[in-house]
């Protein structure tokens, strides 16, 4: 039986590759960044053990809170190779906060983790930072979150970062799409690119199978390749809050994993389907190469990308009119891309 090495020197934490020290000078710049986004509301400051809002109880009678978590996806992957890291964190608070603001809440406050094998304070600085931005652009809180170091978890470089949102709407202005009917007018709001959905299938297409490199010009998108691709996730927030102050929207459906196909059917009631009509907005060159890259089937590019369109508000018919008016005054692009009818409860492509 082999008898066990014995050092002389004690054994410390940085010996196993977690930095204590560097870890906390980023703290201390984590502090500062989220320390901008903070309202009156917010009663804790960072480095507790959990974040202190106060709800605002003026504001809201019966207020019903509305969560949300998420992650950015393989899409780290092109920020590693790219050096990009101060978008990341937009991806995912604009993520997250769609994700809340489809059902009528307003974000109130937001909390990140991120998990690296060996911390790089500049890295993290730049991902904070960008989601300290985010955060302050749509008027909610960064309020705390977790930074774990796992060396010989993640590879050198690289980590994953998470998020998690809480929003408030009064009760009675929830939306949940239990109101849509028949005849409803779908509306297609344009999206930025992927967002931070089909990336796997996309870094795949572009740098396994064409062969690409991230600073490549591609003609088909009139752009570099990963330029394409890093297009930051767009909030919608702003337009949302326009079309629900005049109480114009049945319900509202964020087009991320699984696109058109598998999100819209997530707002319909019992006994409704929605007529997409396929052409009536302009898919994103990007979507279109990706295709032809892969020979793609139409179907797997309906259930894996947005193809261009990230939300869908559903617009009762006889309200239309006053909502077009709405987005036009507001210089707002959208598209008519269907209506609703009786039938399953799923997407039907025409």
């Amino acid at each position: 039986m082999a008898e066990a090495k014995k050092s002389s020197a004690p054994a410390t934490y940085a010996d196993a590759g977690v930095d204590i020290t560097s870890g906390d000078r980023a703290k201390q710049r984590i502090k500062y960044l989220a320390q901008r986004t903070f309202t009156k509301n917010v009663l804790s400051e960072i480095g507790g053990f959990g974040g202190l809002f106060k709800l605002d109880t003026a504001k809201f009678k019966q207020p019903v809170l509305v969560s949300s978590a998420d992650g950015v996806g393989t899409k780290l992957k092109l920020a590693f190779e790219m050096g990009i890291h101060h978008t990341v964190g937009a991806d995912l608070v604009n993520h997250c906060v769609n994700d809340i603001a489809v059902q009528g809440a307003t974000p109130l406050f937001f909390l990140d983790y991120l998990a690296t094998g060996r911390l790089d304070g500049e890295v993290m600085a730049q991902v904070v930072e960008g989601l300290a931005n985010a955060c302050h652009a749509n008027g909610c809180a960064l309020i705390g979150g977790e930074t774990a170091q796992m060396p010989g978890f993640y590879a050198d470089g690289e980590y994953d970062l998470a998020g998690f949102i809480v929003g408030a709407v009064e009760r009675e202005k929830l939306i949940t799409g239990a109101k849509i009917k028949a005849g409803d007018v779908l509306i297609g709001l344009p999206s930025t690119g992927l967002h931070t959905n089909g990336y796997s299938l996309a870094r795949k297409l572009f740098f396994q199978k064409a062969g690409y490199k991230s600073s490549q010009y591609v003609n088909a998108l009139g752009e570099k390749a990963g330029a394409a691709l890093m297009k930051t996730h767009r909030s919608y927030l702003s337009v949302i809050r326009k079309l629900t102050a005049g109480g114009l929207v049945a319900g509202m459906a964020h087009i991320t994993g699984g696109g058109i196909t598998e999100n819209l059917p997530r707002i319909l009631p019992k006994g409704i389907c929605a007529h997409v009509e396929l052409g009536s907005w302009p898919v994103l060159p990007v979507f279109e190469h990706l295709r032809e890259l892969g020979s793609v089937e139409r179907d797997e590019m309906l259930r894996t990308f947005n193809m261009g369109v990230g939300l869908i508000a559903v617009i009762p018919a006889e309200k239309f009119r006053r909502a077009k008016g709405v987005l036009d005054r507001a210089e707002e692009k959208f598209h008519v891309i269907g209506r609703t009818a009786k039938g399953e409860r799923k997407v039907v492509y025409s």
